[in-house]
Protein backbone atom coordinates (compact mmCIF):
# COMPACT_ATOMS: atom_id res chain seq x y z
CA UNK A 1 0.00 0.00 0.00
CA UNK A 2 1.63 3.30 -1.09
CA UNK A 3 0.82 6.77 -0.29
CA UNK A 4 -0.89 8.94 -2.25
CA UNK A 5 1.76 10.70 -4.45
CA UNK A 6 1.85 14.63 -6.02
CA UNK A 7 1.11 15.03 -9.33
CA UNK A 8 2.25 17.33 -11.59
CA UNK A 9 1.15 18.84 -14.43
CA UNK A 10 4.52 17.62 -16.27
CA UNK A 11 4.25 14.22 -15.80
CA UNK A 12 0.82 14.06 -16.93
CA UNK A 13 0.75 15.53 -20.57
CA UNK A 14 -2.68 15.85 -22.19
CA UNK A 15 -3.58 13.60 -24.76
CA UNK A 16 -6.50 12.51 -26.99
CA UNK A 17 -8.06 9.72 -25.42
CA UNK A 18 -11.29 10.25 -23.57
CA UNK A 19 -10.86 10.72 -20.00
CA UNK A 20 -12.75 11.02 -17.27
CA UNK A 21 -12.78 11.39 -13.31
CA UNK A 22 -15.32 8.83 -11.54
CA UNK A 23 -16.14 9.50 -7.95
CA UNK A 24 -18.68 6.72 -6.87
CA UNK A 25 -20.31 5.95 -3.75
CA UNK A 26 -19.42 1.99 -4.74
CA UNK A 27 -16.68 1.08 -2.16
CA UNK A 28 -13.22 -0.52 -3.53
CA UNK A 29 -13.12 -2.44 -4.87
CA UNK A 30 -16.61 -2.39 -6.48
CA UNK A 31 -18.44 -5.40 -6.98
CA UNK A 32 -22.07 -3.65 -8.84
CA UNK A 33 -21.47 -4.27 -13.08
CA UNK A 34 -22.44 -1.48 -14.17
CA UNK A 35 -19.17 0.10 -12.33
CA UNK A 36 -16.95 -2.71 -12.65
CA UNK A 37 -17.48 -4.14 -16.67
CA UNK A 38 -19.54 -0.87 -18.11
CA UNK A 39 -17.51 1.73 -17.01
CA UNK A 40 -13.88 0.18 -15.91
CA UNK A 41 -14.01 -2.25 -18.59
CA UNK A 42 -15.90 -1.72 -21.78
CA UNK A 43 -15.23 1.99 -21.88
CA UNK A 44 -11.88 1.49 -21.46
CA UNK A 45 -11.64 -1.19 -24.30
CA UNK A 46 -13.33 1.95 -26.14
CA UNK A 47 -10.27 4.04 -25.31
CA UNK A 48 -10.98 6.03 -22.64
CA UNK A 49 -9.14 6.84 -19.51
CA UNK A 50 -10.53 6.56 -16.41
CA UNK A 51 -9.08 7.81 -12.87
CA UNK A 52 -11.39 6.91 -9.33
CA UNK A 53 -11.82 8.09 -6.44
CA UNK A 54 -13.45 5.55 -3.60
CA UNK A 55 -13.63 4.81 -0.29
CA UNK A 56 -12.00 1.42 1.12
CA UNK A 57 -14.60 -1.30 1.63
CA UNK A 58 -11.73 -3.10 4.11
CA UNK A 59 -9.97 -2.33 6.82
CA UNK A 60 -8.01 0.83 5.67
CA UNK A 61 -5.96 3.55 8.06
CA UNK A 62 -4.27 5.59 5.07
CA UNK A 63 -5.58 6.73 1.56
CA UNK A 64 -3.26 5.06 -0.99
CA UNK A 65 -3.31 5.76 -4.51
CA UNK A 66 -3.39 1.81 -7.08
CA UNK A 67 -3.95 0.97 -10.68
CA UNK A 68 -7.78 -0.11 -11.40
CA UNK A 69 -10.14 0.42 -13.76
CA UNK A 70 -8.33 1.84 -16.63
CA UNK A 71 -6.31 4.60 -14.81
CA UNK A 72 -5.25 5.67 -11.39
CA UNK A 73 -7.52 5.09 -8.37
CA UNK A 74 -7.69 7.15 -5.05
CA UNK A 75 -8.92 5.06 -2.14
CA UNK A 76 -9.51 7.23 1.26
CA UNK A 77 -9.21 5.22 4.46
CA UNK A 78 -11.91 4.13 6.43
CA UNK A 79 -13.24 3.06 9.50
CA UNK A 80 -15.11 -0.31 9.50
CA UNK A 81 -16.58 -0.23 13.45
CA UNK A 82 -20.48 -0.47 13.86
CA UNK A 83 -20.57 2.35 16.54
CA UNK A 84 -22.15 5.85 15.82
CA UNK A 85 -18.69 7.38 16.32
CA UNK A 86 -17.12 5.26 13.22
CA UNK A 87 -19.70 5.92 10.88
CA UNK A 88 -19.35 9.66 11.47
CA UNK A 89 -15.24 9.20 10.76
CA UNK A 90 -16.25 6.89 8.15
CA UNK A 91 -18.31 10.02 6.50
CA UNK A 92 -15.92 12.37 7.28
CA UNK A 93 -12.94 10.05 5.63
CA UNK A 94 -14.93 9.57 2.72
CA UNK A 95 -15.87 13.59 2.15
CA UNK A 96 -11.87 14.23 3.32
CA UNK A 97 -10.48 12.16 0.04
CA UNK A 98 -13.22 13.80 -2.34
CA UNK A 99 -11.76 17.14 -1.85
CA UNK A 100 -9.17 15.50 -4.11
CA UNK A 101 -10.91 16.38 -6.77
CA UNK A 102 -9.73 20.29 -6.12
CA UNK A 103 -6.17 19.14 -6.95
CA UNK A 104 -6.86 16.46 -9.55
CA UNK A 105 -8.43 19.06 -11.96
CA UNK A 106 -5.41 21.32 -11.43
CA UNK A 107 -2.88 18.95 -12.61
CA UNK A 108 -4.82 16.38 -15.22
CA UNK A 109 -7.03 16.89 -18.07
CA UNK A 110 -10.37 15.49 -17.61
CA UNK A 111 -12.97 16.02 -20.46
CA UNK A 112 -15.67 15.04 -17.61
CA UNK A 113 -16.26 14.38 -13.59
CA UNK A 114 -18.88 11.84 -13.23
CA UNK A 115 -20.28 11.27 -9.83
CA UNK A 116 -22.46 8.37 -9.12
CA UNK A 117 -24.97 8.17 -6.04
CA UNK A 118 -23.24 10.97 -3.52
CA UNK A 119 -23.90 14.16 -2.25
CA UNK A 120 -21.18 15.96 -0.96
CA UNK A 121 -18.58 15.11 -3.89
CA UNK A 122 -20.80 16.48 -6.50
CA UNK A 123 -21.36 20.08 -4.68
CA UNK A 124 -17.51 19.66 -4.65
CA UNK A 125 -17.50 18.69 -8.22
CA UNK A 126 -19.49 21.57 -9.43
CA UNK A 127 -17.31 24.31 -7.78
CA UNK A 128 -14.20 22.63 -8.81
CA UNK A 129 -15.42 21.97 -12.50
CA UNK A 130 -16.38 25.79 -12.70
CA UNK A 131 -13.12 27.04 -11.39
CA UNK A 132 -11.61 24.53 -14.01
CA UNK A 133 -14.09 24.46 -17.14
CA UNK A 134 -14.63 20.81 -16.41
CA UNK A 135 -18.51 19.86 -16.72
CA UNK A 136 -19.71 17.31 -13.77
CA UNK A 137 -22.21 14.23 -15.44
CA UNK A 138 -24.28 13.07 -12.31
CA UNK A 139 -25.20 9.43 -12.22
CA UNK A 140 -28.65 8.70 -10.03
CA UNK A 141 -29.12 4.76 -10.02
CA UNK A 142 -31.43 4.82 -7.02
CA UNK A 143 -33.82 7.48 -5.65
CA UNK A 144 -31.53 7.39 -2.34
CA UNK A 145 -33.58 10.43 -0.64
CA UNK A 146 -36.93 8.87 -1.30
CA UNK A 147 -35.71 5.41 0.24
CA UNK A 148 -34.88 7.41 3.88
CA UNK A 149 -38.41 8.98 3.71
CA UNK A 150 -40.03 6.08 3.16
CA UNK A 151 -37.80 4.04 5.91
CA UNK A 152 -38.88 7.01 8.23
CA UNK A 153 -42.64 6.84 7.35
CA UNK A 154 -43.33 2.97 7.44
CA UNK A 155 -40.99 2.04 10.73
CA UNK A 156 -38.66 0.33 9.29
CA UNK A 157 -35.63 2.89 10.45
CA UNK A 158 -33.10 2.44 13.08
CA UNK A 159 -33.80 6.35 13.81
CA UNK A 160 -36.88 7.66 12.08
CA UNK A 161 -36.13 10.78 13.06
CA UNK A 162 -32.62 11.14 11.70
CA UNK A 163 -34.02 9.22 8.41
CA UNK A 164 -36.76 11.66 8.20
CA UNK A 165 -34.41 15.03 8.24
CA UNK A 166 -31.36 13.12 6.05
CA UNK A 167 -34.02 12.45 3.53
CA UNK A 168 -35.40 15.89 3.47
CA UNK A 169 -31.89 17.31 3.06
CA UNK A 170 -30.83 14.97 0.40
CA UNK A 171 -33.92 15.52 -1.61
CA UNK A 172 -33.29 19.10 -1.63
CA UNK A 173 -29.32 18.59 -2.47
CA UNK A 174 -30.13 16.39 -4.95
CA UNK A 175 -33.09 17.70 -6.78
CA UNK A 176 -32.69 21.46 -6.54
CA UNK A 177 -29.34 21.42 -6.37
CA UNK A 178 -27.25 18.76 -7.93
CA UNK A 179 -29.22 17.73 -10.93
CA UNK A 180 -29.60 21.23 -12.11
CA UNK A 181 -26.29 22.15 -11.39
CA UNK A 182 -25.25 18.72 -13.61
CA UNK A 183 -24.47 19.50 -17.46
CA UNK A 184 -26.33 15.91 -17.76
CA UNK A 185 -27.54 13.44 -16.03
CA UNK A 186 -27.56 9.61 -16.08
CA UNK A 187 -30.48 7.52 -14.49
CA UNK A 188 -31.49 4.36 -13.83
CA UNK A 189 -34.65 3.34 -16.04
CA UNK A 190 -36.96 5.20 -18.20
CA UNK A 191 -39.79 5.33 -14.92
CA UNK A 192 -36.77 7.18 -13.22
CA UNK A 193 -36.84 9.52 -15.90
CA UNK A 194 -40.43 10.22 -15.80
CA UNK A 195 -40.06 10.41 -11.96
CA UNK A 196 -37.30 13.02 -12.14
CA UNK A 197 -38.87 14.99 -15.16
CA UNK A 198 -42.13 15.45 -12.73
CA UNK A 199 -39.56 17.48 -10.13
CA UNK A 200 -38.89 19.75 -13.00
CA UNK A 201 -35.89 18.50 -14.84
CA UNK A 202 -36.09 18.63 -19.07
CA UNK A 203 -36.25 15.25 -21.14
CA UNK A 204 -33.29 16.27 -22.98
CA UNK A 205 -31.05 16.34 -19.98
CA UNK A 206 -31.95 12.84 -19.31
CA UNK A 207 -30.21 9.59 -20.16
CA UNK A 208 -31.44 5.90 -19.21
CA UNK A 209 -28.69 3.81 -18.65
CA UNK A 210 -30.45 0.26 -18.00
CA UNK A 211 -29.26 -2.70 -15.80
CA UNK A 212 -27.39 -5.49 -18.33
CA UNK A 213 -25.34 -8.11 -18.43
CA UNK A 214 -21.95 -9.11 -19.04
CA UNK A 215 -22.81 -12.41 -21.28
CA UNK A 216 -19.12 -13.44 -20.76
CA UNK A 217 -19.42 -14.12 -17.75
CA UNK A 218 -22.96 -16.22 -17.81
CA UNK A 219 -22.57 -20.42 -18.52
CA UNK A 220 -25.06 -20.57 -20.44
CA UNK A 221 -25.69 -23.97 -22.03
CA UNK A 222 -27.24 -23.30 -25.05
CA UNK A 223 -30.13 -25.25 -26.31
CA UNK A 224 -28.37 -28.33 -24.87
CA UNK A 225 -30.85 -30.51 -22.96
CA UNK A 226 -30.54 -30.61 -19.36
CA UNK A 227 -30.09 -33.09 -17.07
CA UNK A 228 -32.77 -36.17 -17.36
CA UNK A 229 -35.49 -35.73 -14.53
CA UNK A 230 -36.19 -38.35 -12.36
CA UNK A 231 -39.79 -39.01 -10.86
CA UNK A 232 -39.02 -38.06 -7.12
CA UNK A 233 -36.69 -34.53 -8.58
CA UNK A 234 -38.96 -31.96 -7.64
CA UNK A 235 -39.89 -29.11 -10.60
CA UNK A 236 -37.79 -25.90 -9.12
CA UNK A 237 -38.90 -22.53 -8.94
CA UNK A 238 -35.77 -20.42 -8.04
CA UNK A 239 -35.37 -16.36 -6.65
CA UNK A 240 -31.93 -15.13 -6.74
CA UNK A 241 -31.31 -12.15 -5.15
CA UNK A 242 -31.97 -10.60 -1.19
CA UNK A 243 -34.24 -11.68 1.35
CA UNK A 244 -34.69 -8.20 3.06
CA UNK A 245 -37.92 -7.68 4.41
CA UNK A 246 -38.99 -4.62 2.19
CA UNK A 247 -38.99 -6.94 -0.75
CA UNK A 248 -41.78 -8.91 0.88
CA UNK A 249 -40.52 -11.90 -0.19
CA UNK A 250 -43.17 -13.82 1.94
CA UNK A 251 -45.49 -13.46 -1.55
CA UNK A 252 -43.47 -16.06 -3.03
CA UNK A 253 -43.84 -18.26 -0.15
CA UNK A 254 -48.16 -18.08 -0.20
CA UNK A 255 -47.19 -18.77 -4.42
CA UNK A 256 -45.23 -21.94 -3.72
CA UNK A 257 -48.51 -23.11 -1.63
CA UNK A 258 -50.87 -22.45 -4.55
CA UNK A 259 -48.54 -23.77 -7.16
CA UNK A 260 -48.62 -26.89 -4.89
CA UNK A 261 -52.13 -27.72 -5.17
CA UNK A 262 -51.72 -28.40 -8.76
CA UNK A 263 -48.61 -29.62 -8.43
CA UNK A 264 -47.35 -31.46 -5.72
CA UNK A 265 -43.75 -32.11 -6.59
CA UNK A 266 -41.94 -28.60 -6.39
CA UNK A 267 -40.22 -26.49 -4.11
CA UNK A 268 -38.58 -22.85 -3.82
CA UNK A 269 -34.67 -22.61 -4.19
CA UNK A 270 -34.09 -18.67 -2.59
CA UNK A 271 -30.78 -18.21 -3.44
CA UNK A 272 -29.33 -14.81 -1.50
CA UNK A 273 -30.09 -14.21 1.88
CA UNK A 274 -31.04 -10.84 4.04
CA UNK A 275 -29.35 -8.08 6.18
CA UNK A 276 -30.01 -9.82 9.25
CA UNK A 277 -31.47 -13.00 10.72
CA UNK A 278 -35.02 -11.82 11.00
CA UNK A 279 -35.09 -11.37 7.20
CA UNK A 280 -35.05 -15.47 6.67
CA UNK A 281 -36.84 -16.08 9.82
CA UNK A 282 -39.80 -14.09 8.42
CA UNK A 283 -39.86 -16.07 5.27
CA UNK A 284 -39.23 -19.44 7.86
CA UNK A 285 -42.58 -18.79 9.86
CA UNK A 286 -44.44 -18.06 6.76
CA UNK A 287 -43.56 -21.36 5.42
CA UNK A 288 -44.43 -23.05 8.63
CA UNK A 289 -47.82 -21.41 8.56
CA UNK A 290 -48.51 -22.59 4.68
CA UNK A 291 -47.05 -25.92 5.69
CA UNK A 292 -44.36 -25.58 2.93
CA UNK A 293 -41.55 -25.79 5.13
CA UNK A 294 -40.31 -29.02 3.52
CA UNK A 295 -40.48 -27.38 0.01
CA UNK A 296 -38.67 -24.13 0.60
CA UNK A 297 -34.64 -24.07 0.32
CA UNK A 298 -33.24 -21.66 1.74
CA UNK A 299 -29.31 -21.45 0.31
CA UNK A 300 -27.45 -18.14 1.78
CA UNK A 301 -24.82 -16.49 0.30
CA UNK A 302 -23.23 -18.52 -2.68
CA UNK A 303 -20.27 -18.37 -5.03
CA UNK A 304 -21.30 -16.81 -8.02
CA UNK A 305 -20.55 -20.64 -10.10
CA UNK A 306 -22.72 -22.58 -7.15
CA UNK A 307 -25.44 -19.68 -8.04
CA UNK A 308 -25.34 -20.52 -11.58
CA UNK A 309 -25.49 -23.67 -11.34
CA UNK A 310 -28.99 -23.72 -9.29
CA UNK A 311 -30.40 -21.16 -12.05
CA UNK A 312 -29.41 -23.73 -14.98
CA UNK A 313 -31.42 -26.60 -12.69
CA UNK A 314 -34.69 -24.19 -12.15
CA UNK A 315 -37.70 -24.76 -14.19
CA UNK A 316 -39.32 -21.50 -13.70
CA UNK A 317 -36.94 -18.50 -12.63
CA UNK A 318 -39.41 -15.37 -10.39
CA UNK A 319 -38.67 -11.79 -10.38
CA UNK A 320 -41.26 -10.60 -7.62
CA UNK A 321 -40.60 -6.68 -7.11
CA UNK A 322 -42.97 -5.22 -4.87
CA UNK A 323 -44.91 -2.36 -6.40
CA UNK A 324 -43.57 1.06 -4.48
CA UNK A 325 -42.26 4.47 -6.31
CA UNK A 326 -38.78 3.43 -5.12
CA UNK A 327 -39.10 -0.26 -6.35
CA UNK A 328 -40.31 1.03 -9.75
CA UNK A 329 -37.88 3.39 -10.87
CA UNK A 330 -35.01 0.49 -10.60
CA UNK A 331 -33.64 -1.43 -13.29
CA UNK A 332 -34.29 -5.21 -11.86
CA UNK A 333 -30.74 -7.20 -12.76
CA UNK A 334 -31.86 -10.75 -12.20
CA UNK A 335 -34.72 -10.47 -14.92
CA UNK A 336 -31.93 -10.01 -17.16
CA UNK A 337 -29.73 -12.22 -15.75
CA UNK A 338 -32.70 -15.12 -15.48
CA UNK A 339 -33.08 -14.27 -19.49
CA UNK A 340 -29.37 -14.57 -20.04
CA UNK A 341 -29.18 -17.98 -19.03
CA UNK A 342 -31.95 -19.19 -21.13
CA UNK A 343 -34.56 -19.22 -18.37
CA UNK A 344 -38.35 -18.32 -18.94
CA UNK A 345 -39.68 -15.90 -16.42
CA UNK A 346 -42.72 -15.33 -13.66
CA UNK A 347 -42.55 -11.42 -12.66
CA UNK A 348 -45.26 -8.89 -11.45
CA UNK A 349 -46.14 -5.61 -13.17
CA UNK A 350 -43.03 -2.74 -12.67
CA UNK A 351 -42.17 -0.32 -15.31
CA UNK A 352 -39.62 -2.01 -16.86
CA UNK A 353 -40.34 -5.52 -16.05
CA UNK A 354 -43.59 -4.96 -18.28
CA UNK A 355 -41.59 -3.14 -21.32
CA UNK A 356 -38.82 -6.17 -21.22
CA UNK A 357 -40.73 -8.98 -21.14
CA UNK A 358 -43.68 -7.27 -23.73
CA UNK A 359 -40.95 -6.82 -25.87
CA UNK A 360 -39.08 -10.33 -25.64
CA UNK A 361 -41.81 -12.45 -24.67
CA UNK A 362 -39.84 -13.98 -22.88
CA UNK A 363 -42.21 -14.82 -19.74
CA UNK A 364 -45.50 -13.84 -18.10
CA UNK A 365 -46.12 -10.32 -16.33
CA UNK A 366 -48.97 -10.64 -14.16
CA UNK A 367 -50.27 -8.71 -11.03
CA UNK A 368 -48.59 -8.24 -7.69
CA UNK A 369 -51.56 -11.17 -6.63
CA UNK A 370 -50.49 -14.11 -5.52
CA UNK A 371 -53.08 -16.18 -7.68
CA UNK A 372 -51.92 -15.01 -10.99
CA UNK A 373 -48.18 -15.42 -10.25
CA UNK A 374 -49.14 -19.27 -9.35
CA UNK A 375 -51.22 -19.65 -12.26
CA UNK A 376 -48.73 -18.42 -14.61
CA UNK A 377 -45.67 -20.76 -13.08
CA UNK A 378 -48.31 -23.40 -13.12
CA UNK A 379 -48.69 -23.17 -17.13
CA UNK A 380 -44.78 -23.06 -17.70
CA UNK A 381 -44.39 -25.94 -15.38
CA UNK A 382 -47.20 -27.92 -17.50
CA UNK A 383 -45.87 -26.90 -20.58
CA UNK A 384 -42.37 -27.53 -21.47
CA UNK A 385 -42.05 -26.40 -25.38
CA UNK A 386 -43.40 -23.25 -24.25
CA UNK A 387 -40.53 -22.75 -21.64
CA UNK A 388 -38.37 -23.89 -24.34
CA UNK A 389 -39.36 -20.91 -26.52
CA UNK A 390 -39.51 -18.79 -23.87
CA UNK A 391 -36.11 -18.88 -22.69
CA UNK A 392 -34.52 -18.29 -25.87
CA UNK A 393 -36.58 -15.69 -26.82
CA UNK A 394 -35.39 -14.02 -23.67
CA UNK A 395 -31.68 -15.04 -24.33
CA UNK A 396 -31.71 -13.50 -27.59
CA UNK A 397 -33.40 -10.51 -26.60
CA UNK A 398 -30.63 -10.11 -23.85
CA UNK A 399 -28.02 -11.03 -26.65
CA UNK A 400 -29.17 -8.33 -28.76
CA UNK A 401 -30.01 -5.16 -25.88
CA UNK A 402 -28.62 -6.01 -22.69
CA UNK A 403 -25.05 -7.21 -22.65
CA UNK A 404 -23.04 -4.37 -21.65
CA UNK A 405 -20.81 -3.93 -25.04
CA UNK A 406 -24.06 -2.22 -26.51
CA UNK A 407 -25.17 -0.69 -23.24
CA UNK A 408 -21.45 0.82 -23.46
CA UNK A 409 -22.03 1.79 -27.31
CA UNK A 410 -25.53 4.02 -25.95
CA UNK A 411 -23.05 5.51 -22.70
CA UNK A 412 -19.86 6.50 -25.02
CA UNK A 413 -22.43 8.30 -27.75
CA UNK A 414 -24.04 10.14 -24.34
CA UNK A 415 -21.30 11.61 -23.64
CA UNK A 416 -19.95 12.50 -27.22
CA UNK A 417 -22.99 14.38 -27.67
CA UNK A 418 -23.12 15.96 -24.62
CA UNK A 419 -19.84 17.24 -24.52
CA UNK A 420 -18.89 18.49 -27.64
CA UNK A 421 -15.31 19.41 -27.08
CA UNK A 422 -14.37 15.71 -25.92
CA UNK A 423 -16.29 14.79 -29.66
CA UNK A 424 -14.28 17.02 -31.91
CA UNK A 425 -11.09 16.43 -30.17
CA UNK A 426 -11.04 13.31 -30.20
CA UNK A 427 -12.72 12.91 -33.82
CA UNK A 428 -9.91 15.14 -34.90
CA UNK A 429 -7.86 12.11 -33.60
CA UNK A 430 -9.24 9.55 -35.02
CA UNK A 431 -7.52 8.27 -37.94
CA UNK A 432 -9.83 9.04 -41.58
Amino acid sequence: MSAVPDVSPAIVAANSAPSLLLVVADRFKPFRVDVRILFARELVARGYRLDWIMQSDDVCAEDYVTRWGGGDAWIGKTDVGTSRLARIRKHVYAIANEFRIFRLLKTRRYDCIVVKDKFIAPLLALLAGRLNRTPMIYWLSFPIPEESLLRARDGTARYPVLYWVRGLFFHFLLYRVILRGAHHVLVQSEQMKRDVMALGLSADKLTPVLMGVDLSSIPYQGLAPQKSRTDDRPKTLLYLGTLIKVRRLDFLIRVLAIVRREIANVQLVLVGDGDDPSDRSLLETEAARCNVTDAVRFTGFLPSESAWRLVAEADVCLSPIYPTPILNAGSPTKLIEYMAMGKPVVANDHPEQRQVLGESDAGFCVAWDEIEFATAVVRILKDPEIAAEMGLRGRRYVERYRDYRSIAALVDDTFRAQLPGFSARNSLASPS
